[in-house]
């Protein structure tokens, strides 16, 4: 925190409710719960806004100035990411107040400086709680080994849903489980097993500096807070590879852009390789979304889910990872090599228990056609 600026100073003008601070502003997460209020935009030029059920909505008060910005913004940085903000133009950093912790993205841009904050609670939900179509989180948490992958755009909750199962993981097993984030999300308590979480900047240097300390710490779970590049994917393939239990996110709208995506960080006469050692190393992908309930009170997760058994290993091994999607639609029985789901699937289901709106399912589909085939199959 800087000494300039003070977190309680009330430096904004709302309409009604008087001068509010960042720590007021903050503080109303806590009141709606961080599952309907996820984040929170300041930049100049414009009033402050919550997202609130996935929709912006503007603060009643003034537009933001260059001044009132760093009034706002500055408090929650300390001096060294004040001064990186100088050098690199964007920084990442967390804050901590009551039960949430706020991941805090800061950055240039056309009107000076801005914030994206999102709230995210100390208390991780049960795996329970997360919404999956099926019980296929049972099996993942059992799992010794491979590379289980949480993917989905920005706010879709991946952070939760991996959050839910290295919390049970250290629930019910004596496990060494290591993280490397940028930055730490959510705190995992120290439950049956010991953990470890580094974050890029403050304790580790890079995500790859990570994963090669990690492996000489006698890991039994690893988690990659993002695959960004070549090398993080390259080591990360190898640490599942070679009899860790992995857990990494991507930023894909779906299970076959998520294969490709991997692919297209390395040179074509790499990917055979790369090709080789996702057929082996993989063992689930998990694509969500958050879509709003009907009722208006929140949202809810849908999921595509891929059990990287041996058909689909062999189609990612020879490059057909076209065909994959056919298998997410046929192999979807209750057994251990099955359990797998498109996502227009678990929308068409969440559609009938009426628990979302055809329309907004609609919205959120990949593939208009094959939600509506499931919507007739009944």
């Amino acid at each position: 925190m800087t000494e300039e600026y003070s977190p309680a100073a009330k430096v904004y003008p709302t309409e009604n409710l008087g001068k509010y601070s960042i720590l007021d502003m903050l503080r109303y997460f806590e009141e709606h719960g961080a599952m309907r209020v996820s984040d929170l935009h300041i930049k100049v030029n414009a009033p402050p806004a919550y997202r609130i059920d996935g929709n912006l909505v503007k603060l009643k008060g003034p537009n933001v100035t260059p001044e009132l910005a760093k009034q706002l913004i500055f408090p929650l940085l300390r001096q060294h990411n004040v001064s990186k903000l100088q050098t690199q133009h964007s920084v990442d950093c967390s804050y901590r107040l009551g039960s949430l912790q706020f991941r805090i993205n800061v950055f240039r841009e056309n009107d000076g400086i801005a914030a994206a904050i999102r709230a995210l609670s100390l208390d991780v939900p049960a795996v329970e709680e997360i919404g999956f179509p099926n019980d296929v989180w049972h099996d993942i948490i059992n799992l010794k080994q491979g590379l289980v992958l949480l993917t989905g755009i920005t706010g879709a909750g991946k952070s939760t849903t991996i959050a839910s199962l290295i919390g049970r993981i250290s629930e019910k097993n004596a496990y060494r489980i290591f993280s490397v984030e940028d930055p730490i999300e959510y705190i995992f308590q120290q439950k049956y097993s010991i953990v470890s979480q580094r974050e890029v900047g403050r304790d580790v240097r890079s995500f790859q500096d990570g994963l090669k300390e990690m492996m000489r710490e006698d890991p039994d779970v690893i988690f990659v807070g993002e695959m960004r590049d070549a090398e993080t994917i390259a080591m990360t393939l190898m640490a599942a590879e070679t009899g860790h239990l992995v857990f990494s996110t991507l930023h894909t709208r779906d299970v076959t852009g998520s294969v490709t995506r991997i692919l297209d960080y390395f040179p074509e006469g790499r990917q055979s390789e790369v090709r080789n050692q996702l057929s082996l190393g993989l063992a689930y992908i998990l694509c969500q979304k958050l879509v709003p309930r009907k009722n208006g009170q929140g949202r809810v997760v849908t999921m595509e889910i891929l059990n990287n058994n041996y058909a689909c290993a062999n189609l990612i091994r020879t490059g057909k990872i076209e065909q994959l999607y056919s298998q997410l639609q046929t192999k979807t029985r209750d057994r251990q090599d099955e359990k797998m789901i498109t996502m227009e699937k678990h929308l068409s289901m969440l559609v009938k228990d009426e628990t979302i709106d055809l329309l907004e399912a609609q919205k959120w589909a990949n593939d208009l056609k094959a939600f509506v085939d499931c919507m007739q199959r009944g």
